[in-house]
């Protein structure tokens, strides 16, 4: 009897045209697959791969001089619902797809394409698992971490996708040896946790570092992360108990 086939979860990168959908597109999408072996341990698996995608509209300067893909490049290339399907729901059927920052991914992969699938935000997961790090972008987290047995020039260049899918893939690996699917997968469906205070007199302290008054000064911030960790500090100060606004804000923490 054949073995069963491997746990997999897709890591993807996607580089478009803008960052709003539907009046932005997808120009190319980049995979790498990292898998469940048979001693517990998650690896890299497979070569993965990348298309260009015909976006249906012109792409602007501003995106070209990040990732370089010209109209010309292209042209000829299939469109997106041609060609997200088979890539983000591959058979044997992942466990979840993955990506660093995954809400921009996820505008573009609908769960009509993706098959309802679960998402792992590297990004997110790093400001857990790795506070420590001097930031969390994908190539500062290469950088700092150095993932073991990366190759330097297969994750280059840098915005083009899959390079950057095989970058992520390399963290995507070391978070799920140090924490489970299922407990990336909750940290990814909540506002980030922030290890340091990003702005004002406090920038660059840890949030259990500053006072009580400027963490509530936090709970009204624009930015959902802000507000979210400035929520969970207050509240594990005053052991569990909620913080902030009604139940929308209670509804955020742990």
């Amino acid at each position: 009897m054949a073995p069963p086939p491997p746990s997999i979860i897709r890591v993807i990168d996607l580089e478009t045209t803008g960052d709003k959908p539907p009046a932005h597109a997808v120009c190319e999408i980049g995979w790498q697959d990292v898998a469940l072996g048979a001693d517990g341990r998650w690896e890299l698996q497979g070569e993965g791969g990348n298309r260009l995608v015909n976006p249906g509209r012109g792409i602007p300067p501003l995106t070209m001089a990040i990732h370089h893909i010209r109209d010309e490049d292209v042209a000829d290339a299939p469109y997106w619902h041609d060609v997200a399907r088979p890539i983000l729901d591959p058979w044997p059927r992942r466990v979840a797809l993955a990506a660093h920052r995954a809400t921009f991914e996820e505008q573009f992969c609908t769960p009509a394409l993706t098959r309802g699938a679960d998402w792992i935000c590297t990004w997110k997961c790093a400001l857990r698992l790795w506070p420590d790090s001097p930031g969390f972008s994908n190539q500062m987290l290469r950088y700092w971490r150095r993932p073991e047995g990366m190759e330097h020039e297969r994750g280059l260049p840098a915005h083009r996708a899959f390079p950057d899918a095989y970058v992520t893939a390399h963290h995507l690996r070391d978070m799920l040896n140090e924490a489970s699917v299922a407990q990336l997968i909750e940290w990814s469906s909540q506002p980030g946790l922030l290890p340091r205070v990003r702005y004002g007199p406090d920038r660059g302290k840890e949030w259990s570092e500053i006072s009580e008054n400027s963490l509530e000064g936090f709970l009204t911030d624009r930015d959902e992360d802000v507000r979210f960790t400035a929520e969970t500090e207050l509240s594990r100060r005053r052991g569990g108990a909620p913080v902030g606004r009604g139940s929308s804000t209670q509804r955020l923490l742990f």
